[in-house]
């Protein structure tokens, strides 16, 4: 009888020979590709259309890519004009154009997907604000989005303005969060801690006013805020008796 290890020997031996034998023997592999084609007959529309689908989907993304790279240039060239009528404050100029110019609206609209057409979201938010036009701001200020370490957390901020010139704080409180918890750091987010405990006390939470206040103090001591966030803070205590 063998033993076991001879038995296991064998075992390796015949699974290898397996493998050898499709190789050196015509029958063999012959029946392994009669098995493919079998397979790919059964099965022939399907994988033709999954090929299909791949090669349009390839060629969707580099048209789209090709569509989007050629309308960034465009809508770049475009938004370098109106940057001077926003520097100059030219408002109504830089939202609509003028000479045959594009402004920001259109840039805004006509362009979708380009990097040009996002921050033309922000500046057209920007200067609708400046214009008093505050739900039109509110809408394109949400369109805008960025990963920037600041300029996202300006356009929260903003949309927090905006809804203070509306009279709706609870609103620009939750933009005024995300202001602050967005990439904290010490030049912008005690700026915007300000806002939101301002905010809070028009909402009438002033304990949520307070630990706004206080977080300034405590995590960002050196900023210009602090003056007045230790005195409102104060004052808040002194009427809810803290």
């Amino acid at each position: 009888m063998r033993s076991k290890i001879e038995q296991i020997r064998m075992s390796k031996k015949n699974t290898a020979d397996s493998g050898i034998d499709i190789i050196e023997s015509p029958e063999a592999l012959a029946s392994q590709i009669s098995r493919a084609e079998i397979f790919f007959i059964k099965y022939k529309k399907a994988l033709i259309g999954v090929a299909i689908a791949i090669v349009a989907i390839v060629l969707a993304f580099a048209a789209y890519r090709f569509y989007i790279d050629s309308q960034e240039s465009t809508a770049q060239s475009a938004l370098s004009n109106v940057v001077y009528a926003m520097e100059n404050d030219s408002l109504s100029q830089a939202l609509n154009g003028s000479g045959g110019n594009e402004g920001l609206l259109a840039i805004a609209d006509n362009y979708p997907g380009t990097d040009a057409s996002n921050l033309a979201h922000l500046y057209a938010g920007i200067a609708l604000i400046k214009q008093g036009k505050f739900d039109d701001a509110i809408d394109h200020l949400k369109s805008f989005s960025s990963s920037d370490l600041l300029v996202q957390g300006r356009a929260y901020a903003l949309t927090g303005d905006a809804y203070m010139e509306k009279n709706q704080p609870e609103e620009a409180i939750s933009y005024y969060k995300k202001a602050a918890d967005y990439k904290s750091n010490e030049f912008f987010t005690p700026v915007y801690l300000m806002k939101l405990g301002i905010a809070q006390e028009k909402a009438k939470q002033p304990k949520d006013a307070i630990a706004s206040y206080g977080k300034i103090i405590e995590e960002y001591p050196l900023s210009a805020e602090v003056t007045n966030a230790k005195k409102y803070k104060g004052l808040l205590e002194g009427e809810v008796g803290e």
